[in-house]
């Protein structure tokens, strides 16, 4: 049995070896979603670490950010998967969900964006391109407030015991296999889960840690692409209207025209990159000097 195993997880490394070879070649083309060496569930990589306790106060920072919990129950088909779906915060892949399994994110209070995949097993831990998914499970944007906790509970053989209160009836964090729960719901099970460890070389997770940089660069980044857009409706609106100057005829193609109106979006991408600055320089701060006040840019 040992061999037949061995011999079945040497046949997926090669298989993603050759996604992942793929991939690169495909740098700079539509985005991938592959979670190769991530993907393993239980069958390749059962949660083995240390038994659910929460966070004491000093291991995260409650004044300034918020606190989510992620835990599968154990269930006898859970037990046997071999991919695991992937947890994704604000577009970054962090954890697989393995039976049994418990972890947590420090994240940045705000609206943040979680998104479930599940893999496609035969080639290792594909997930989809762009918009477009293999298998969906969750993709919706919530709410943290500072100091807030929260319990993802995934499970695909049962739903919660009952709705979490603090959610309005048509919320999508009340539907399907990933809810957000309550921690009445939540305790009585995740007490019995142990960490979801990293796992080499099927199920490495980086889950247990702090992400509150890598969602304020995701908030900047999308912000700027969502001014970045709106300016490209404003020059062609301008155009349109006949406020615009064409290029020169000996410029050629070598410099494009301009609008003759101020461009609104200029002067809110310049005051984005200021928020930035002065989000950056304030972390660095707080890095020499955590007494400092922390403060949210938008």
């Amino acid at each position: 049995m040992k061999s037949e195993i061995r011999q079945f997880k040497l046949k997926f490394i090669w298989r993603g070896a050759v996604l992942g070879a793929l991939a690169i070649l495909l740098a700079g083309c539509p985005r991938i979603y592959l979670s190769f060496e991530k993907h393993g569930g239980s069958f390749l990589a059962e949660p083995r670490g240390p038994a659910f306790v929460h966070l004491s106060d000093d291991q995260w920072d409650r004044s300034r950010n918020a606190l989510i919990y992620f835990y599968r129950p154990y269930s006898d088909w859970g037990a046997q998967e071999i991919d695991a779906p992937t947890v994704y915060i604000d577009d970054t892949r962090y954890i697989s969900m393995r039976s049994n399994g418990w972890s947590w994110l420090e994240v940045a209070p705000g609206t943040r964006r979680i998104t479930l995949r599940r893999p496609l097993g035969a080639v290792l831990g594909f997930e989809g391109i762009d918009d477009f998914a293999l298998s969906l499970i969750l993709d919706t944007k919530f709410d943290v407030q500072p100091g807030g906790v929260y319990y993802f509970r995934y499970s695909e053989d049962d739903k919660p015991k009952e709705p979490n209160p603090a959610l309005a009836p048509d919320d999508p964090l009340l539907e399907g296999d990933m809810q957000l729960v309550s921690w009445e719901v939540a305790y009585p099970e995740i007490i019995n889960t142990r960490f979801m460890e990293s796992r080499p070389p099927f199920a490495k997770n980086t889950g247990g840690q702090n992400i509150v940089k890598e969602n304020m660069a995701y908030v900047f980044a999308d912000a700027e692409k969502t001014l970045k857009e709106a300016r490209a409706e404003e020059v062609a609106r301008l155009k349109d209207e006949g406020y615009y100057r064409p290029n020169k005829w000996w410029c050629l193609y070598m410099c494009g025209g301009s609008p003759t109106k101020r461009i609104k979006a200029d002067g809110d991408l310049r005051k984005l990159q200021k928020r930035k600055e002065a989000w950056e320089q304030e972390m660095a701060l707080n890095e020499k000097d955590d007494t400092k006040k922390w403060y949210w840019p938008f």
